[in-house]
């Protein structure tokens, strides 16, 4: 199993982050991507890759919470680290106005112009969208093509899912959310499909049952493809492979 989408190398792991790795590798994850968040997560996600380069891979980007009036200055530093090592995808990127809505313009700016990097590396992008569809469909327009990606954290309506694919065919990643009693994540997972569903934790929040309300790592990820495989009525272990697979063709990563 791989885990598309987890922040391990984050404060709240700093003192067991080596145990942590090891329970999930012995859950049976065999991969951890790690997208970065803003300047101050660059050089503790590397520290990280750098301890277990054969199991992690890096994404490089500034997440929408993090994008205030000094973005510009922010984006030029991280672009600047684009070519210093390997990375996988952009991201985390995208628009969030769950928490505050101050910069929201700002945070179209910042992501049309990380999208823009994906497409001239030839890159996926990893994109956080909370309360922002229209924002993120929005910057889409502005482009003649669009690189492939993922729409990390997957909480919208089979509407939204349609709405998403007029504009490319995406990848949808499914984390804890699913496990929750009053989640409508189970309604939809038929509109995505198997084919088009990826595996992920968003370490260290949104803990999957029976472990919410503790501190999410990425061991659990076998809870979140049990579930899954439950309401599509597959096997677990199909959920796995099929998943991986897509993992493997999206980010690149090893066999």
């Amino acid at each position: 199993m791989i885990d598309t989408h987890t922040h391990i190398y984050l404060p709240e792991f700093d003192e067991d982050r080596n145990e942590v790795v090891a329970r999930a590798v012995a859950a049976g994850v065999s991969h951890l991507v790690l997208p970065n968040v803003d300047l101050g997560t660059v050089e503790p996600m590397y520290s990280l890759h750098e301890a277990y380069p054969d199991c992690t891979s890096m994404a490089m980007g500034l997440h929408p919470t993090e994008v205030g009036a000094d973005y510009r200055q922010n984006l030029e530093r991280i672009a600047s680290r684009l070519d210093d090592w390997q990375f996988v995808a952009i991201g985390e990127i995208g628009i969030d106005k769950y928490w505050d809505t101050t910069f929201i313009a700002e945070q179209k700016e910042a992501f049309a112009e990380q999208v823009g990097w994906a497409i001239d590396r030839d890159l996926p992008i990893i994109i956080h969208c909370r309360d922002g569809l229209d924002e993120v469909l929005e910057v889409f327009d502005r482009f003649d093509r669009l690189p492939r990606g993922v729409f990390h954290s997957f909480g919208g309506t089979v509407e939204d899912v349609r709405r998403i694919r007029r504009y490319g065919d995406f990848y949808f990643g499914i984390n804890g959310i699913v496990t929750f009693k009053r989640s409508q994540v189970p309604q939809v997972l038929p509109e995505i499909g198997l084919q088009r569903i990826l595996l992920e934790t968003d370490s260290p929040y949104l803990a999957p049952v029976p472990h919410r309300g503790r501190r999410n790592e990425s061991s659990y990820i076998p809870d979140i493809a049990a579930c899954i495989a439950s309401h599509l009525g597959v096997a677990a272990v199909e959920v796995s492979a099929v998943t991986d697979e897509s993992a493997r063709q999206l980010f690149k990563l090893p066999q």
